[in-house]
């Protein structure tokens, strides 16, 4: 008798695990579809949010199984700066720490506008992203 309670409890930890599973798989293949389908340039997965580099024109959203939602696009011509932001601190791209708990990249534009924080979960990849806008936005500047 415990051993079949223990085996049932095992199964539906199994069950709970594969649906878990499934519903992240069926987010990155909403995300596979969108970035395909409007051929951006460069484009990231996080389970956080999805970015993505088409031109001049950063798109960012959220991911679901459904669909990308809470999408805004923005210009890079319009970033006065783009910072990396962990723990609500701005800290270096060059030598990022090596923890925190709330990673983001923080677009800044004119004074009066608010600035945009696109989260991420790993702080290496929030770096190489901030990287390669920094480039990108520079590029455009000369």
């Amino acid at each position: 008798m415990e051993r079949g309670l223990i085996w049932l409890s095992l199964l539906l930890v199994f069950v709970w695990l594969a649906g878990l599973g499934w519903n992240e798989y069926q987010k990155v293949e909403t995300y596979r579809r969108w970035a395909a389908d409007a051929e951006f340039e460069k484009s990231k997965y996080d389970i956080y949010a999805v970015l993505a580099k088409k031109g001049n024109d950063l798109t960012w959203g959220k991911p679901t199984r459904q669909a990308i939602i809470n999408q805004s696009t923005f210009l890079l011509n319009d970033v006065q700066a783009i910072n990396l932001v962990v723990d609500d601190r701005l800290v270096e791209m060059e030598s990022p720490p090596t923890k925190g708990r709330k990673i983001a990249l923080e677009f800044s534009f004119v004074p009066s506008a608010p600035p945009v924080r696109v989260p991420f979960t790993e702080i290496p990849l929030a770096a190489e992203w901030g990287k390669y806008l920094s480039s990108q936005l520079n590029l455009l500047r000369q």
